[in-house]
């Protein structure tokens, strides 16, 4: 018995595992974030052009 649970503490595999979820979660949280303020930022760069051409027209 004694055998097995050092062994289980040994292991580093699971911990090895969540650590690459965490990682994979933190690099999806900047990418929903940079595309989130990327679209933010298209979004008012159309506005003014719009305003631009809306206003060269009359």
């Amino acid at each position: 018995m004694r055998k097995i649970v050092s062994r289980f503490i040994r292991d580093q595999s699971g911990a090895t595992a969540i650590e690459y979820g965490l990682i994979a979660a933190l690099i999806a949280l900047a990418i929903v974030a940079g595309a989130g303020a990327l679209g933010n930022s298209v979004n008012a760069k159309f506005k003014a052009i719009g305003n631009t051409v809306n206003g060269s027209g009359s």
